[in-house]
């Protein structure tokens, strides 16, 4: 976790995660894409500053511009107690001024914007990082290729499979690891001689200060909007400086197993993001998240264990082949080969298969749910079926994928819908009840506000208009009902 040497001394980093993540939606709807949750408890950013923060690299600027405030805010209250004297982890989003009123356009211009930072340091390198991959990385062995071969830059690659190269840059290198040509999103991919792969560029890279300077405000002449792939890298093996590469495969972090070597997931797709997580519980998972020697930091929150609740032939709390985080009750359900979230809620008669939980998730009774993403603060009503239909699904406002990944997006809309409530200050009602169950509204928001158990949570209030009193039984929920008692 910490090396030997001085690595952190003489290099700063730039964290670039202001990214939409379009191909993600709709679970980038309201967050940026380093602000979407993974593996129950982190998010994407955590990954990135956790493999800098443990390769001694604690002197960290973090680019934020798509809805910044909750990513902001979590690396603020996440980040912030992690560093010590003369170290700093901050986010920081564009500026306007009377020079310029515009945001990041491109990779490159989001640096050159805060060029000043890198200027006014004493760094002999800045690494330059993506904020949006999932990877485990020793970044002080790439720093030292970078010494090794003199380099003005160093780029992180990785072997990807030809039918996937189009959404990398594509580069082909010599025997000494020196780039020679570079392509950004190729239509057609250069593959490596023999094999059915390229070289992919991972978007990480280490730069020598002064060389990063100079062609940025190089690049600033020629290019409005400037970006590493498309101009930077081409610009520098124009000029004929010393482009290298370092490949991720070598590279090895302390309590790594062999199986575990390359790992790393772009995620930026509904279906491969499903599948990062998934993989999580496998009994040997590619990306193990209980090495010690290496771990993933966020912040914890301070919550109480998970637990699971009643012991009947028919009403048995129980989570199997599942990753539940702190917080949870699983409440006379089955919860199998999913990832729940911290404060999610389960209740009697429910099945959980195969599905993600975010943060602060309510299922109602009698639920099945199948193959799908709930979002944070979601309630699911008592006896709703998903993933088991997706024509059905898409009727109820969900988001289908081609394979038939349900995801189940947090809402306002229709909140008149619900077949109830559970008592929570938490909840977003999910858009799936017949229309005619009410014939007005019966909810309304309120409110926004902050759970007090879990700092960054925002979290939607929702408010009844006498329920009790005005509505069936069959919509209430009752006074001792196992979704208000543990």
């Amino acid at each position: 976790m910490y090396p030997h040497n001085n690595v952190g001394r003489n290099i700063i980093a730039m964290v670039l995660a202001g990214g939409k993540g379009e191909r993600l939606n709709p679970l980038t709807q309201r967050r940026a894409k380093s602000s979407v949750p993974f593996g129950g408890k982190y998010k994407i950013i955590d990954f990135v500053l956790s493999n800098l923060f443990n390769s001694g690299i604690r002197k960290v600027y973090v680019l934020t511009q798509y809805r910044a405030y909750s990513l902001n805010r979590h690396i603020r209250e996440s980040w912030g107690k992690w560093t010590g004297l003369g170290e700093f982890i901050v986010a920081i989003s564009p500026e306007t001024s009377s020079e310029s009123e515009e945001w990041f356009k491109g990779s490159a211009d989001a640096i050159l914007q805060y060029l000043r930072f890198v200027e006014s340091s004493d760094a002999d390198y800045v690494a330059v990082f993506g904020g949006d991959h999932i990877y485990k990385m020793d970044v002080s062995q790439m720093i030292d290729s970078h010494r090794m071969n003199r380099a003005d830059i160093t780029i992180a690659a990785k072997e990807v499979p030809v039918e996937e190269a189009s959404r990398y840059g594509v580069f082909s290198v010599d025997d000494y690891s020196r780039v020679i040509s570079f392509v950004e999103k190729p239509a057609v991919p250069q593959s490596i001689a023999d094999r059915n792969t390229c070289y992919a560029s991972m978007g990480n890279y280490i730069f020598s200060t002064k060389k990063l300077i100079e062609v940025l405000l190089e690049g600033k002449k020629r290019h409005e909007n400037l970006d590493f792939g498309a101009h930077v890298i081409p610009m520098m093996l124009e000029r004929g400086d010393r482009v290298c590469t370092y490949n991720f495969s070598d590279n090895m972090v302390p309590g790594m197993k062999s199986e575990e070597r390359g790992y790393w997931k772009d995620a930026g797709t509904i279906d491969s993001y499903y599948e990062a997580n998934m993989d999580l519980i496998n009994v040997s998972p590619h990306l193990n998240l209980y090495n010690y020697k290496w771990p993933i930091l966020t912040n914890q929150g301070n919550l109480p264990p998970a637990k699971t609740v009643f012991n009947d032939d028919d009403r048995r709390g129980q989570n199997i082949d599942s990753y539940v985080c702190g917080g949870c009750i699983t409440s006379g359900s089955t919860v199998r080969r999913s990832i729940v979230g911290p404060l999610c809620k389960i209740n009697s008669y429910s099945l959980v298969e195969d599905s993600i939980l975010f943060e602060n998730v309510t299922i109602g009774r009698h639920v099945k749910i199948r193959r799908a993403i709930i979002d944070k603060g979601v309630v699911i009503p008592d006896g709703s079926i998903i993933g088991y239909d997706s024509e059905e699904d898409r009727h109820n406002g969900y988001s289908v994928t081609e394979s038939g990944l349900v995801v189940v997006p947090r809402t306002e809309k229709n909140a008149h819908n619900a077949r109830y409530i559970a008592d929570s200050p938490r909840a977003t009602l999910a858009p799936n009840a017949p229309e005619n169950v009410f014939k007005k509204p019966v909810l309304h928001l309120v409110a926004e506000q902050e759970h007090p158990l879990v700092p960054n949570s925002i979290s939607t209030r929702i408010q009844s208009r006498d329920l009790m009193r005005k509505y069936p039984p069959a919509f209430r929920v009752p006074e001792h009902d196992d979704r208000i008692q543990a």
